[in-house]
């Protein structure tokens, strides 16, 4: 029976990962579960899976379910609080494997903290490679722990290539959904509302990452993470609106001949591989009907309705900081935008305006990078203010 730690559980991809474990409960038992804030569903979580570690983030809320559960009630449950009880968490020495699914930079720390600790990593925290992917990468190879993608795009790219030598492969092609704007013309960006760009047409997620999704900010991090994860340079790495999302990614080999990776959209395909890999659970997820499959549609990504995207690649090739920065001054520029303090157009403003400023740095000390995600969120926020003046 593996045992699983889940970096946040109360998130889109803790849950779902939650929903396959209910079903598949002779092959795992959560050990681990860590949470920001939400108490409330994290502890009927608790309830479910009686895991013999929690961990939240926020020292009040962490209180708040040390009074729910109670010692008389669950006298053996470790209750963790604070970044420090997270990351002590993800490093849990009864864990066989780590979900990382926290959402941005706090995922960074926890993550580094599992691979440290010699536990095989299924990764969802993007944000984590695009901030310190170098370190990353070499704690991996230091502790020969396994790195399993479970964004949907990095898991079909792995699936394609398995059995094959990178050496093999011309060029990786991730497919983008392009959000719900996808069509839409520069002009009519302006007015966008928090909840227009919320309106995903293809996935359910967290607010964050769908906000990225509708700028295509996610896909540009999704670039420098397969930068990472299977060591291609940026011109080998192209991306492709397909807004039908049943083609998640297609790995072009030497020979010119192509290997693409179908599903239905379903982040549960992914987590369940990455949790049993290299072996597949029976139906995780709703079969694919080729012949009511309308039409599969791609096209080039628009840079200038969209520029977050090339931004990433402006990052990648600047390496050092630059890419802790871009993450850190999107995650500024996207709250900014759901709290409704920016336009939709201004984020990838701040966004420009925060890596202008930047002075790169090499990226080989965690603190270093750690800075400059602090530098970047400062920065950010000024010009968030200087905007909110006008």
């Amino acid at each position: 029976m593996k045992r699983i730690t889940i970096l946040g559980s109360t998130g889109s991809i803790g849950r779902n990962a939650l929903d396959i474990i209910s079903q598949y409960r002779n092959l795992f038992k959560v050990v681990v579960l860590t949470a920001g804030n939400n108490v409330d569903l994290l502890e009927k979580q608790i309830k479910s899976f009686s895991p013999e570690v929690v961990a939240v983030a926020d020292e009040k809320a962490a209180g708040e379910l040390r009074k729910k559960i109670g010692r008389r009630r669950n006298p053996s449950l470790d209750i963790l609080s604070g970044k420090n009880g997270v990351a002590e968490a993800a490093a849990y020495e009864g864990s066989d494997f780590v979900l990382s699914a926290i959402v941005g930079a706090a995922g960074l720390v926890p993550t580094l903290s599992a691979i440290r600790a010699g536990r095989t990593v299924g990764l969802a925290n993007k944000e984590s490679l695009v901030m310190a992917g170098r370190i990353m990468t070499g704690e991996s190879k230091k502790n020969k722990v396994k790195i399993l993608p479970v964004d949907s795009e990095h898991s079909a790219i792995f699936q394609c290539i398995e059995g094959h030598g990178i050496s093999d492969v011309k060029k990786i092609i991730l497919t983008a959904s392009g959000g719900p704007f996808a069509d839409r013309d520069i002009k009519e960006l302006n007015d966008i509302t928090p909840g227009e760009a919320l309106n995903h047409p293809r996935w359910k997620m967290g607010k964050k990452i769908t906000i990225d999704s509708a700028t295509l900010m996610n896909k540009g991090f999704e670039v420098i993470e397969a930068h990472h994860l299977f060591g291609l340079p940026s011109k080998r790495i192209d991306v492709l609106i397909h807004p039908q999302s049943i083609v998640h990614s297609i790995v072009e080999f030497n020979d010119r001949s192509c290997i693409a990776q179908l599903s239905v959209p379903d982040m549960k395909g992914p987590i369940a591989y990455a949790l049993t890999y290299p072996r597949r659970l029976k139906n995780v997820v709703d079969g694919l009907v080729l012949q009511d499959v309308e039409s599969l549609t791609f096209k080039k990504p628009n840079n200038k309705c969209f520029p977050c995207l090339s931004y990433a690649y402006t990052a990648l090739e600047a390496g050092g900081t630059m890419p802790s920065v871009l993450n850190a001054a999107n995650e500024v520029a996207v709250n900014a935008f759901l709290k409704g303090s920016i336009r939709f157009t201004r984020i990838p403003y701040i966004i420009r305006k925060t890596m202008e400023h930047h002075t790169v740095m090499p990226d080989m000390e965690l603190d270093v990078v750690l800075e400059a995600d602090r530098w970047a969120r400062e920065i950010a926020g000024k010009v968030v203010g200087s905007l909110n003046k006008k």
